[in-house]
């Protein structure tokens, strides 16, 4: 061993030296028989037998206790070296020589073994202390239950949670904290909650649980995860930005209706009138009807964005829906490349809804230009992916493109992109609107799912 190496415990012989010490002594026996037999049997002086005699079993006794001596403390320290791994110190290192014998080799491998062993632990400890720092840091809540519903790990924003410090927790109950609805039903759902030591009172809660094992004992991870405060400030975003389209929209409309009803009231007071003052009155009253149906019109569309119905799925192929909807497009032809056969579950109607307004905005955007409109469709794994391009000026604003009521097109109302969007990610799918890579023009992109699940809630 190394002399950093500390001596350890007395190690019983082993049986295995006890048996090479025998088979040595047996396998040299019959030559140490046959050399006593000729030296007494010859014609020579006693004082030379007993002297050579001597040292014949001299030397066979001698090198036997060195056999049993090569191989006894290589044993031993590779005993000692096994034993302080097994207790978890990797410290000891067997000395080895240069020779290229099998047993070196052993003493070498066993060395490279400990490195390694040393190397995963410091490895383990640290991430262990990091998982342990990350789990002190976070603001949720994690427990670890065994399979008696007992709370065995928590951290320190669990604690806080429940108002008790983490001594306390320790080996409680899931029923004495509160937490045993948690661990039953399904691994992942939302569900309003108050704790002791959250200060908004019932909030809900974002329940994650799963299974792990420690130390060969099964438990369940429990993470909580309070939504309120992040559903409120995107709650908030989204009401500011529905509100600048909404305040924007109404100013468009109500500003030429002030407008009009403050030159009618000018008109009235006039005295005398003008000769034409029923006409000017006539065109005044128009535009603010006008103005007044466009946004009743605008309401409506915000009214149906909001109350677009579940997808109703059945089969549907894919080769007729596009033909159809493609076959309904008469201010310009549009062509379709051939795809595969297919059939997804999904729901026509609201699908072909979706594909009539893509195709139509490529078409009003291709006339501009004089360009073309193009669809094609093919399927990527489990998924269907279908493409609308056309030959017009691009997106130019590509980050408002689905915001509610944002429109580029004189009259437009902003909501057909914006319920193409709902209707796709109903279906489980997505959709995309971008400038081409190649060539003038965008490409909306429709994937969909082709078993036709639909994402969950």
């Amino acid at each position: 061993m190394s002399p950093r190496a500390q001596p350890g415990p007395p190690v019983r012989k082993l049986v295995f030296v006890r048996r090479a010490l025998t088979m040595s002594l047996l396998a040299a026996l019959p030559a140490v028989v046959l050399a006593l037999v000729l030296l007494w049997s010859g014609n020579y002086s006693s004082r030379l037998q007993w002297t050579l005699s001597v040292l014949v079993v001299g030397c066979w006794l001698v090198f036997t206790l060195a056999l049993r001596r090569r191989l006894e403390t290589p044993l031993q320290t590779l005993s000692n070296l096994l034993a302080a791994v097994r207790e978890g110190d990797y410290s000891f290192r067997a000395r080895t020589s240069t020779g290229e014998d099998p047993l070196t080799e052993v003493m070498r491998e066993a060395n490279a073994l400990t490195t390694t062993l040393r190397e995963q632990r410091l490895d383990a400890l640290e991430a262990t202390t990091l998982l342990r720092k990350v789990m002190e840091e976070i603001d949720v809540a994690v427990f670890a239950f065994d399979e008696d519903q007992r709370l065995r790990l928590a951290n320190r924003a669990a604690a806080r949670l429940l108002g008790l410090p983490l001594e306390r927790l320790s080996g409680s109950t899931a029923t004495e904290i509160g937490l045993a609805h948690c661990l039953q039903g399904e691994p992942r759902r939302i569900v309003p909650m108050s704790f002791p030591g959250a200060p908004e009172g019932t909030a809900r809660w974002d329940v994650s649980r799963s299974d792990f094992r420690q130390g060969g004992l099964p438990l369940q991870l429990l993470v909580l995860t309070n939504l309120t405060r992040v559903l409120r400030e995107e709650e908030l975003k989204a009401w500011q930005k529905l509100v600048r389209v909404l305040g924007h929209e109404i100013n468009n409309s109500l500003a030429p209706i002030k407008s009009m009803a403050a030159s009618l009231e000018t008109l009235l007071r006039r005295k005398p009138r003008p000769a034409d003052w029923e006409e000017d009155t006539e065109r005044s009253l128009r535009i603010i009807g006008g103005r007044a149906e466009a946004l009743s019109r605008f309401t409506a569309a915000y009214a149906n964005l909001a109350r677009l119905p579940k997808p109703s799925v059945r089969p549907m192929e894919v080769t007729g829906w596009i033909r159809r909807v493609a076959g309904l497009e008469n201010r310009l032809p549009v062509s379709v490349f051939p795809g595969p056969e297919l059939t997804i579950q999904a729901d026509p109607d609201q699908l072909e809804q979706l594909l009539i307004n893509l195709i139509r905005n490529a078409a009003e955007a291709s006339l501009e230009t004089g360009g073309g409109v193009r669809v094609g469709w093919r399927k990527s794994g489990s998924t269907l992916e279908v493409r609308i391009e056309d030959e017009g000026l691009g997106v130019g604003n590509q980050s408002n493109l689905f915001v509610p009521f944002f429109t580029t097109k004189p009259g437009g109302a902003g909501i057909g992109l914006v319920l193409c969007r709902q209707i796709a990610e109903a279906h489980g799918g997505s959709l995309t609107l971008e400038n081409r890579s190649s060539g003038r023009g965008a490409e909306a992109r429709l994937t969909l799912p082709v078993d036709g699940r639909s994402p969950p809630g």
